[in-house]
């Protein structure tokens, strides 16, 4: 995550239009050829490690911003995040934070028109709960989750699937945007890397029982021991990002000092029944509309656990 502001676009900046395949540059480097977008918590850190090893991803950070974030910094600045591509393997990027972006939809559509592109969809409730306790827990905001759903954009607006999904469609054609489910990956990790990596052309591969175990494994996250200390030190890391400082940034995160910054707080609180109910109502039609676009049955996303569809409704007309 990056808490640094989104970049203001310039009407008629201007976008290199890289139209060959595999796509490379001036200086014969190779370009992603693919992104997977997730909308955020969906698993891409987990995808990211697997796929690490059969595709050239940026390093050693995970998620450039580049399209979204720091497009006024140039290609230069973004390729350097590819040291020594290797020409046999195809090039990608995991970047969660551009599903909602329509900047970066739009730089991306016109600055690779070729590339392929998958979203990872997840039950809405479970993810934009996941995402509050992520920021909260990297000091990017210090409210409740109540008053993070009203002050924070990207909580919700990031759970618009079907909306977003339809827009990349539409900017770089229905071929080339792969919708997926969450649920399958958890239950059938090997079959849905095997649908992934045909899709973005990478030689299918076994996963290792340890990656599985990882599918099913959950992050402990807390709230932050001192948030002003964890802000802080989010924020640098965010300026480090920015000046290509990426190793100084992983050194910290692989070492004894990480624990000063993340971690040491509360248990974060169960969701109340209430509130509950109240995310379900608002992500239903988001969820039918995708229902109806991939053709699939997403009941399990429209109300509480245990509270069927109808009875939903009828403590929320109480």
């Amino acid at each position: 995550m990056d808490m640094s502001r989104r970049e203001e676009v310039h009407p008629r900046e201007p976008i290199p239009i890289l139209r060959n395949a595999p796509i490379v540059d001036n200086r014969n480097r190779l370009l992603p050829s693919f992104f997977i977008i997730g909308p955020p918590r969906t698993g891409t850190s987990w995808l990211h490690s697997v796929l690490s090893k059969h595709a050239v991803l940026p390093m050693p950070t995970k998620e450039t911003r580049f399209f979204d974030t720091h497009f006024h910094r140039g290609i230069d600045w973004y390729r350097a995040h590819y040291p020594g591509s290797n020409k046999e393997w195809p090039v990608g990027e995991v970047a969660p934070t551009y599903f909602a972006s329509g900047e970066a939809r739009e730089r991306i559509a016109r600055t690779f028109p070729q590339t392929k592109v998958v979203c990872i969809f997840r039950n809405p409730v479970d993810r934009v709960l996941s995402l509050y306790r992520l920021k909260r827990a990297y000091g990017m905001i210090s409210w409740s989750l109540e008053q993070a759903l009203v002050r924070d954009p990207e909580l919700l607006e990031t759970g618009k699937y079907a909306t977003y999904l339809a827009a990349w469609r539409r900017a770089l054609g229905r071929d080339q945007v792969l919708a997926t489910v969450y649920d399958d990956l958890q239950t059938e990790p090997q079959r849905y890397v095997d649908t992934l990596v045909d899709f973005i052309e990478i030689p299918r591969f076994p996963l290792t029982q340890a990656q599985i175990r990882y599918v099913h494994s959950s992050e402990s996250l807390t709230h932050p021991r001192n948030y002003y200390w964890t802000r802080g030190a989010t924020a640098m890391a965010d300026w480090c990002k920015a000046r290509r400082l990426d190793r100084v940034v992983a050194a910290v995160k692989s070492s004894p000092l990480l624990k000063l910054f993340l971690g040491g707080g509360p248990a974060f609180e169960e969701l109340s029944p209430a509130l509950s109910l109240k995310l379900y109502e608002l992500f239903r039609p988001e969820v039918e509309k995708l229902e109806a676009i991939l053709n699939r049955d997403l009941s399990a996303w429209k109300s509480p656990p245990g509270c069927r569809l109808e009875e939903s409704f009828s403590l929320t007309a109480d």
